[in-house]
């Protein structure tokens, strides 16, 4: 059911990985299938990290079949589910009621659902799952529907509006935090200065970026950076103990998507640039 299984990681192995070792480990490749659904497990809060891209046909959410105790019930029995549509509109049937997806709109998709399916020519939907302890309402979000956050400046190349889509006030979930980045022309540091949040893991895929572009995805320590080169959609797993920035090669969006211990946006601790190295 799974295309890959990514295990957590303890910082003290970021001594002795190489850039092979990181890619292996936390960059999420070949997402996006034509006709497909993709679906990754990570131990990081046990996200499930996934797409689905009908091409005009149909795709159903597939049903566990293992292990046995779960095989053949709903992968959303004990999970919520975020989805964001990153191409041409869609829709998403969530036990047969059909909701359309334009680009950049967001779904919530409660514990205990039992079937979800995909649709739309040109729709690339990102799926994200966590464990969850109880159902919240179903509701789609549009950018229109959360007021943006403007962050950064064209002088320090991070300018940027910042959309939280999946998140007190916003949206209620019961662990799950999604939102949508994206940079101004001229900008490429998806945020500055950087920061750290122990109490929950995060996933970023990135997108809009040509071809030949890359995102310098950096981790690890802050006194201790490494970096990670991801393409257009690709995402990345970045752990509690890592810290979370990156710059591009041009201007780009991306997706984040948090779980943990709380839902509170602001709970982070922001690293001076003088202390990176």
């Amino acid at each position: 059911m799974y295309a890959r299984t990514f295990h957590a990681t303890h910082p003290a192995m970021m001594a002795t990985a190489s850039g092979a070792d990181l890619r292996d480990r936390y960059l999420v490749t070949d997402l996006f299938r034509a006709g497909e659904i993709v679906l990754t497990y990570a131990h990081d809060e046990r996200f499930v990290i996934g797409s689905a891209v009908p091409q005009g046909r149909p795709l159903a959410l597939p049903r566990p079949t293992e292990p046995p105790s779960a095989a053949g019930r709903s992968l959303l029995e004990r999970r919520e589910l975020g989805i964001v549509n990153v191409g041409a509109a869609g829709q998403v049937l969530v036990d047969g009621a059909a909701i359309d997806l334009g680009r950049h709109d967001a779904l919530y998709v409660p514990m205990g659902t039992q079937d979800v399916a995909f649709t739309g020519e040109g729709a690339r939907f990102f799926l994200l799952s966590v464990p969850a302890h109880m159902p919240c309402p179903l509701r789609r979000i549009t950018l229109a529907d959360v007021p943006h956050m403007e962050r950064g400046s064209g002088d320090t190349a991070n300018d940027r509006h910042i959309h939280q889509l999946i998140l007190p006030g916003r949206c209620a979930s019961a662990a799950l935090c999604v939102g949508l980045t994206r940079l101004k022309p001229g900008s490429v540091w998806n945020t500055m200065p950087p920061h750290v949040h122990d109490r929950r893991s995060e996933v970023y895929l990135y997108f809009d970026l040509g071809e030949d572009d890359r995102v310098f995805h950096f981790m690890g320590q802050p006194d201790d950076l490494r970096a990670v080169v991801v393409a257009n959609e690709q995402a990345v797993i970045s752990p509690p103990w890592s810290v979370h920035m990156g710059a591009g090669t041009r201007a780009y969006s991306f997706i984040w998507a948090m779980a943990g211990e709380n839902l509170d946006y602001e709970d982070m601790d922001v690293c001076a640039v003088s202390a990176l190295a």
